[in-house]
């Protein structure tokens, strides 16, 4: 039987997933078939996709992408590679957001932020001791190609200003606003709505303290714009912000951008 294994085409003698892995791997190994791990045998068509994972190693690049495949499904797949996601702030929102973007193997990612990682940043941002005193676009690299070293990472060590917007965001699909402050999240969305009529934007409004979880919601208030958040917890005396609902906010953007990427832009 000829069949697609690990991303290539193989022909094994076994008619089951345990069968090919009993022949191509360890019993040990994690098998994936069309995309859902399975735990008890099951006969194999020609059409079918099965990935082999022995655990603990780092597979090369065209079995790390089939890997990914399997889990994503085919199709899905093809669409994040493909894409180009901008982010613009990598504080609570923009580092958590980098992360999942590079987990679902988005294609092309362009880190943007100006400053650098400092203690308070830990409580719930996306970097750890060692890369205090560090820029946040080195340090979220580093992380990121840890995760994915196949995906195309470009950083951008500046502060996003009005003058700037076009010239750093203009060649991407989708731009994602990760800003802490009101004013420079209004700056970008309004600045990127008049002048980047082909980029989705994705921001974010309130998501601090520790209301409930589910007062944080996407909307879609304009044609090519998408607001997660709960639109009111700002931060303020009283009111921190916190790793739970900042990353629960954060979730929200990153589905988003996934969606819009393959191509579903209803919310």
């Amino acid at each position: 039987m000829q069949i697609e294994i690990n991303g290539k085409k193989q022909i094994i003698a076994g008619k089951t997933a345990f069968e090919a892995r009993a022949e191509l791997g360890h019993e040990t190994d994690i098998v994936i078939l069309n995309g859902f791990q399975i735990d008890r045998d099951c006969p194999l068509a020609e059409s079918d996709t099965l990935t082999i994972i022995r655990k603990g190693v780092m597979p090369a690049q065209e079995e790390l992408e089939s890997m990914m495949m399997a889990r994503h499904t085919p199709e899905v797949h093809k669409k994040l590679k493909q894409g180009r996601v901008a982010i613009a702030g990598l504080g609570g929102l923009g580092s958590n957001i980098a992360v999942m973007l590079t987990r679902i193997g988005v294609g092309h990612l362009l880190l943007v932020d100006f400053d650098i990682v400092e203690p308070s940043n830990l409580n719930r941002q996306s970097y750890y001791i060692r890369h205090l005193g560090m820029p946040k676009t080195q340090a979220l690299k580093e992380q990121l190609q840890e995760i994915n070293p196949f995906i195309q990472i470009e950083t951008r060590t500046v502060r996003v200003e009005e003058h700037n917007v076009t010239e750093l965001f203009s060649t991407y699909d989708i731009l994602c606003e990760a800003f802490d402050k009101p004013d420079a999240k209004a700056m970008l969305v309004s600045t990127g709505l008049a002048k980047l009529p082909e980029v989705k934007i994705v921001a974010a409004s309130g998501m601090a303290g520790f209301a409930s979880s589910n007062l944080i919601r996407t909307s879609k208030p304009l044609e090519r714009l998408y607001l997660c958040g709960d639109l009111e917890n700002g931060a303020g005396i009283g009111t921190g912000l916190m790793a739970p609902r900042v990353q629960i906010c954060a979730g929200h953007q990153a589905n988003m951008i996934l969606r819009l990427l393959i191509g579903r832009e209803d919310i």
